[in-house]
């Protein structure tokens, strides 16, 4: 191990040996976590190529269970995010790709921080299981063409140590380290086809478009490597997606966006990921019939419809979705007034997300309890004209004394004399 530490450190690439000897002795216990910490360093500093990248993710993703989906008839299709705040996609895209025909057989996670998890979003409808087994999970992508599960615990246990390393070591931002860690998780999953969207901006883990690029380029190039069609989209992160942030709130907007009621950004992003998640499923020519199809499946209600055979299917009170107004709301909602008048340039995602966790919507720890109905509403988003008095957003929540986080929530909007443009949501795509 010492011998391939100081080749990592001295620049070389390593070799697939020595990368399944790292990988292998790591899991088992063989080698020290002070020795793992001493490579991980080197690799943030020395990088990896492709082909080492490719080689370590390889190595992580078969460190436990892969899940095998060939008894799925047609080609399965999975979508993961780097995280961000409102990030509802999951509950809104899933059915609608699945209602145009394609298997979405996806295995999600939890939210820690200022992101949110799928999983602690569809906990917020009662009786909904996300464990499931893999033979229900099977038959519930083969029955209804779609399923959001729990990850097992026997999937990838190379990645649990290395994040849990990386994470008080100084070593999460590598982008070799970062995309073996993502794709090792997707491939082990068992999907044909991933498409990845990769935020960048205040509230994502990428703070830059040209970072982001970095990272989802290595990415679709580790798929690629792996026989998988890998493909992503870079997606803004500057401001929320859609309106609400907080677990049962971001329930309610998917119902809304699933009835033809939804955010313009968020509508858009479902549209073109939904339209590229067809196209690898082979639905579909192009991604203009793709969008033409996600679009169809808003207005005739069956993306809804495949939404509520979901819940159903995972033992869900599906009377939730067919009338959100039986989700509880939190015993304090408190508007945030804007204190001068101007164009809304800015919403800084992060802190609307810490905020939010702040006021019971996410956990800082792992053992944190979620409070579902918490979170925060936006009455306004980049580009709307705002005066005085409006009312920018609301907050929500079961605690009292949040005076200082409303304060900072107040603070997250910036606003400008000048006229402000609003951007697409998705800035590139990478294939």
């Amino acid at each position: 191990m010492v011998d391939i530490i100081e080749r990592k450190r001295d620049g070389h690439a390593l070799s697939e040996e020595e990368i399944r000897f790292f990988v292998s002795g790591y899991v088992s216990g063989e080698i020290p976590d002070y020795q793992a910490s001493a490579l991980a360093m080197a690799i943030y500093f020395r990088g990896m190529d492709a082909k080492e990248t490719s080689i370590l993710t390889n190595a992580m993703m078969h460190s436990g269970e892969t899940i095998d989906l060939s008894e799925i008839d047609g080609i399965k299709v999975d979508k993961h995010s780097t995280g961000g705040v409102g990030d509802k996609t999951s509950l809104v895209l899933g059915p609608l790709v699945s209602a145009c025909g394609g298997k979405v057989a996806k295995m999600s996670g939890r939210g820690l921080g200022h992101t949110g998890g799928t999983l602690d979003k569809m906990e917020s409808v009662p009786g909904t299981k996300i464990q499931r087994t893999r033979e229900e999970f099977i038959k519930q992508v083969n029955d209804i063409g779609i399923a959001i599960i729990g990850q097992t615990a026997q999937i990838d246990p190379a990645d649990k140590k290395l994040y849990a390393l990386r994470d008080v070591t100084g070593t999460v931002e590598s982008i070799p380290l970062i995309a073996s860690s993502i794709m090792s998780k997707k491939l082990a999953a068992g999907s044909n086809a991933i498409l990845l969207d990769v935020k960048f901006g205040s509230g994502a883990f990428m703070k830059t478009l040209e970072r982001a690029k970095e990272l989802a380029s290595a990415m679709v190039e580790i798929g690629s490597h792996l026989g998988r069609d890998t493909r992503a989209i870079l997606t803004d992160m500057d401001q929320p997606l859609g309106l609400a942030v907080g677990n049962a709130l971001e329930v309610k907007e998917a119902i809304l966006t699933l009835q033809g009621k939804g955010p313009r950004d968020l509508v858009e992003l479902v549209k073109r990921a939904g339209a590229i998640m067809l196209e690898q499923s082979h639905i579909v020519e192009d991604l203009d019939e793709g969008e033409r199809r996600i679009a169809r499946a808003i207005e005739d209600g069956s993306g809804f419809h495949k939404l509520v055979e979901m819940f159903q299917a995972q033992g869900g009170d599906v009377s939730y979705l067919m009338d959100p107004s039986k989700f509880p709301l939190a015993k304090n909602i408190f508007p945030v007034y804007a204190n001068r008048s101007g164009n809304l340039r800015r919403i800084d995602s992060l802190a609307i997300g810490l905020s939010a966790m702040k006021i019971g919507a996410g956990r800082a720890t792992m053992q944190d309890v979620i409070d579902m109905s918490a979170g925060i509403l936006l009455n306004k988003k980049v580009g709307d004209r705002v005066n005085k008095g409006d009312i920018l957003c609301y907050a929500h929540t079961n605690k009292s004394g949040v005076g200082a986080i409303i304060g900072e929530i107040h603070d997250a909007f910036e606003l400008s004399d000048e006229p402000v443009s609003v951007s697409p949501i998705v800035h590139a795509y990478i294939r």
